[in-house]
């Protein structure tokens, strides 16, 4: 981590001008709240600032640039991988204050934002005339749009409604080097020019910092109905997500557990589940009312095998509750007993879900460190706890060795180091095992083309060279 060069009296000058009216911290004890995430990573920014319009992040942008101060901007500060941390101090950018409405248009079924508003804030808004925007992290109630956008956040609704980049149409952003553009469009076709949209998304503020963001909305389903299916192995669970993926009705939810997250889930909450289940699948359906059951029931059925000990189907919205029950268990119980523990989502295609656990198992035993699985089946996207107290030198070694084993696996079953947490700090140095060197070339041109002078975001996505 490269120590922090004091900022000037000419840059601290510049910001006085462009936040007349507040919105600048400087005193370190006001910063420090402002240097790390949810990776529990830490860099004490020297100045924060919370910018309430486009013009302004114009300006603080172009400020940086003539006094070369690092920028980093940030949202609610929820992802895992140290992505709005400001390794090199300098000036964090808050995008929180510019949290408004745009436009709201039903009848074009889309929405324009600005990128501090949450997750959930935007969902209210728009369900008032019956729609959703489909990407819901787990953190949809904290996380702001910005977010989801910067780091391609999607979530259970994946498996059928696409991430991010499926679901945004525009966005209006500022280049590294200050320069104002407007990519995208405001309708479901259009191919003119490169699609700058879709390389902004998942690009985790290294290019731009987005300012607003067209989205594309989805009506709201008449209804939803959950079904809860428990297995003998993984693998049996994994043939029957292959079967399900493969007939024509595409779930909105399609989540796995595996027998340790279950066994785990037995000490810390009332769930009444076989004693020789090693795999759990929670299925939800929706659609029109009309001829959902029909489509559950076909559901249901490419779900059943050999290896299924039980399947139900929740007949209410309090049977809804008690099925979702477990998986809601998982987060609750691992806080409890590895508050400090190593969350990784890694992605494997479908049919080496099995390859990838029995491989996570042995790694376990290796280590000595235990290992919760679970994840979204659907797209084979599958969150790797690693349960350690890193405060233990020895633990945290072993995890370091252990995520290294764990990335070659990945890889070596045609997978990819995230599917939707991102690159940031966390995974950089494993980057260049996934992409080639030609491809890195070419990623690290379009950096600079953004970003002459290499202030956005420094030292994240890609490998330090």
């Amino acid at each position: 981590m490269t120590k922090p060069v004091a900022l000037s009296r000419a840059f601290l000058t510049a910001l006085a001008v462009i936040f007349k009216g507040g919105g600048i911290l400087s005193a370190p004890e006001d910063c420090w709240a402002y240097g790390y995430d949810n990776s529990r990573r830490h860099a004490l920014p020297q100045a924060v600032v919370f910018p309430t319009s486009h013009d302004q992040v114009v300006s603080l942008v172009r400020a940086c640039n003539l006094h070369n101060v690092p920028l980093t901007v940030r949202g609610r500060g929820t992802g895992t991988t140290g992505g709005t941390v400001p390794v090199k101090g300098g000036l964090v950018v808050s995008m929180e204050r510019m949290d408004k409405l745009v436009e709201f248009s039903p009848d074009n079924r889309y929405v324009t934002v600005e990128p501090g508003m949450t997750n959930q804030q935007l969902q209210t808004i728009v369900a008032t005339r019956g729609f959703f925007w489909p990407p819901d992290p787990t953190s949809a109630a904290y996380c702001s749009i910005g977010g989801n956008l910067a780091f391609n956040s999607a979530g259970p609704r994946a498996v059928k409604y696409g991430t991010p980049r499926e679901n945004t149409l525009g966005l209006w952003a500022v280049t590294g080097a200050g320069q104002e553009i407007r990519v995208g469009v405001h309708t479901s076709k259009g191919v003119v020019g490169y699609d700058l949209t879709r390389l902004l998304l998942g690009s985790e503020g290294t290019l731009a910092i987005i300012t607003r963001a067209t989205l594309k909305l989805t009506p709201l389903p008449e209804a939803t109905l959950t079904i809860r299916a428990i297995y003998r192995t993984v693998a049996d669970a994994t043939l029957a997500v292959a079967a399900i993926m493969s007939q024509p009705i595409t779930p909105c939810a399609l989540e796995f557990i595996d027998g340790n997250a279950i066994a785990m889930i037995r000490d810390y909450a009332d769930c009444e589940l076989p004693e020789q289940a090693g795999a759990l699948l929670m299925i939800a359906v929706d659609g029109l009312q009309e001829g959902l059951s029909a489509a559950a029931e076909k559901i249901a059925t490419s779900a059943k095998n050999d290896g299924l000990l039980d399947i139900r189907q929740a007949q209410s919205e309090s049977e809804t509750q008690a099925l979702w029950r477990i998986r809601k268990a998982l987060a609750p119980a691992l806080r409890k007993i590895a508050p400090k523990k190593i969350n990784e989502d890694v992605v494997v295609p479908v049919t080496e879900i099995p390859a990838l656990i029995a491989g996570l198992d042995q790694l376990s035993k290796k280590y000595a460190l235990p290992i919760i699985n679970f994840g979204h089946a659907g797209n084979g996207n599958i969150h790797v706890n690693l349960l350690l107290d890193p405060d233990i030198p020895e633990q945290s070694s072993k995890a370091q060795q252990c995520l290294d084993e764990i990335f070659s696996l990945v890889l070596a079953l045609k997978g990819t180091l995230s599917g939707e947490h991102g690159v940031g700090l966390e995974k950089r140095d494993f980057v260049d095992r996934e992409l080639d060197a030609n491809s890195l070339a070419l990623m690290r041109g379009i950096k600079h083309q953004f970003d002459p002078n290499g202030i956005l975001n420094p030292e994240k996505l890609l490998p330090l060279v």
